[in-house]
């Protein structure tokens, strides 16, 4: 009997790994959803509100938290291809901005040294690109008093990249690529 069992087993997760390899890679409206709370670091507890629909070829997925609300356009292949956050204050922060795929790196430069505040917005920034320092060169990370933002720049594959970053929360406001 534990045999047969067994070999049910095998067959069965055979038969999942052949389901499996097919190019159509099937991508369910909770993966598109776990994406979206990624990319704005928060867990489902902090989700609110959750809408997610279906449009031609992606996914429209929007949901507040205590920070703001988030809307993002996710792609089939569970790629953001657009994102929008707007503060809890209802002061629009952010516009929507197309999202490009992480490329492969092209060159690397010697850090240079920035205080505590400045490196963890420069950190929030490159997470959000999905990038770690030794990635990207010509960083650089000003403070903009008035607005209490800081603009992270660095250049990732000859792209030229600018985030805005909320220097209370170090949040990621925007992204910009070229």
């Amino acid at each position: 009997m534990a045999r047969r069992n067994s070999l049910l087993l095998i067959a069965a997760f055979g038969l999942l790994l052949t389901g499996c390899s097919k190019s159509g890679l099937e991508i369910t409206k909770n993966d598109i959803l776990e994406v979206a709370r990624d990319d704005a670091n928060a867990s489902k507890k902090d989700c609110e509100n959750v809408v997610i629909k279906e449009e031609k070829g992606a996914y429209i997925v929007s949901f507040n938290t205590s920070g703001g609300s988030y809307e993002y356009k996710i792609g089939k292949d569970g790629i953001i291809q657009e994102r929008n956050y707007k503060r809890s204050n209802s002061e629009e922060v952010s516009t929507t901005e197309p999202v490009e795929e992480r490329k492969e790196e092209t060159k690397k430069e010697e850090p240079t040294s920035f205080d505590e505040n400045q490196q963890q917005a420069i950190s929030a920034a490159l997470a959000n690109a999905g990038l770690g320092q030794e990635d990207v060169a010509d960083v650089d990370c000003t403070l903009d008093k008035a607005s209490q933002k800081y603009t992270v720049t660095f250049t990732f594959q000859d792209i030229k990249n600018t985030c805005m970053v909320d220097a209370a929360t170090f949040t990621v406001l925007s992204s910009i690529q070229g």
